[in-house]
Parts: C-alpha cells; structure tokens; sequence
C-alpha cells in the first residue's frame, strides 16, 4: 500500500533522523517527492510505501514526536 503525505518539522526535530527512525522501525519505505529545509521549518512531501497497519503505526509516531503530518491525494507535482 503507498501513501503520500505532507510533512512539516518543527525547529527542535529538523536535525534529527525522524524519517529514518520511523521507516527502520515500521518496516516503511520512504520515497522522498519533495522537500524544503529552513533553518526554522522543514517541510517535506513523501510517498510512504508498506503494510496499511505499518503506515498507520508510523505516520502515528511522526505526529508524537510533533510533526504536523497531512495526507496528500492525487498526484504532486514536483
């Protein structure tokens, strides 16, 4: 299953592996679509792909950790 999601990091998390974590954790594979790194905010577009229990599991640990996570329909436009 494949998901596309907006994300957008608050200053605290934008040094951290955040991605990674969640994907290594999940068993999810992250597709980066998009992205944007301030020194303030990222913002980031990705097409998230597994299990629709395992996508749930770390788009959920994303919003704990305090990333505003949106979820994207259609296609982007890169």
């Amino acid at each position: 299953m494949k998901q596309r999601v907006k994300l957008t990091f608050p200053q605290h998390l934008i040094k951290k592996p955040v991605i990674f974590t969640m994907a290594k954790k999940y068993d999810v594979m992250p597709n980066i679509r998009r992205a944007r790194v301030t020194e303030t905010v990222g913002e980031m577009v990705l097409e998230l792909e597994g299990t629709e229990e395992n996508l749930k599991k770390g788009i959920q640990s994303l919003k704990d950790q305090g990333v505003d996570v949106e979820l994207v329909e259609g296609d982007i436009v890169e």
